[in-house]
Order: structure tokens, then sequence, then C-alpha cells
């Protein structure tokens, strides 16, 4: 297994063990330096021990996910097409009120919208020329 280090930093390089990285902790943003030695010293082995000794970084237990919210779908394709919740509503001809709901996990959409979320996913473009075609003769 290859360890993922920051960018700028991928493989151990015993003349520079220090690498730096930049943590934006509000207003102000800070340099920090992080030795890898240590952890390039160790075995996988070590490395599985040690990760699984960190009380604030414990696997997640079966019910522990059944617990947690899944994060909703529909926000990451909003967020893809660079849309406010009011722009993807009114595009897509969804309620706004259904699309928060969504977002927020207080409601599931029923199989026809996810279908329908699926293919505002792969081509949003045709979905908005099919809303804009008007009346099909097919139907």
């Amino acid at each position: 297994m290859r360890v993922v280090r920051p960018p700028g930093k991928q493989e151990y390089d015993s003349s520079q063990p220090v690498t730096q990285s930049h943590v934006n902790d509000g207003d102000t943003m800070r340099t920090t330096q992080h030795d890898w030695s240590r952890l390039d010293a160790m075995t996988e082995e070590e490395r599985h021990a040690a990760a699984l000794a960190d009380p604030d970084a414990q696997p997640l237990t079966d019910g522990d996910m059944d617990r947690m919210k899944q994060t909703p779908r529909l926000k990451i394709i909003r967020r893809a097409l660079g849309l406010t919740q009011e722009e993807f509503s009114a595009r897509f001809q969804i309620p706004l009120g259904t699309l928060r709901d969504w977002e927020q996990g207080a409601a599931q959409p029923d199989q026809t919208a996810r279908a329908y979320l699926k293919a505002i996913a792969g081509d949003a473009h045709a979905v908005l020329r099919a809303l804009s075609a008007g009346p099909s003769s097919l139907i």
C-alpha cells in the first residue's frame, strides 16, 4: 500500500524530511510542518496498529453507518451544475420545498424522481431541451 501525501511530497526524501502544508482555521492561514520519517520507518502492520490505536479515528461500525445521514446525491448534482436551489428548482421544474427536503434528508426521492435525477446527472442539457420542447406527438 502506498502512503498518500500532500502534493509536493509524494516520495520520502531523506534530505528533505519535512513538508509544509497550509491550514485554514477560519480567518487566518497558517503553515504547518510534517515529518514523515516516522511513518516511513513503520511496517504496514505497524501503521495499521497505530491507526487502530488512535481514539479519534476509530473504524465505523454497522451501527454508526446506520445512524449517519447519507450525503444527498441531489446536492452534489446541483453543485456540479453550479446552480442554487432556486435555480435548479426552476430549471428542472421541481418544487423548491421538495428539493430542500431531499437535500436535507427530510424526505427521499421516489423511484420516478430518482430516475429523473439520474437523467439530469447524465445529461442536464438534454433534460432542459426536453423540458423546453413542449408536448410530444409520442405521448
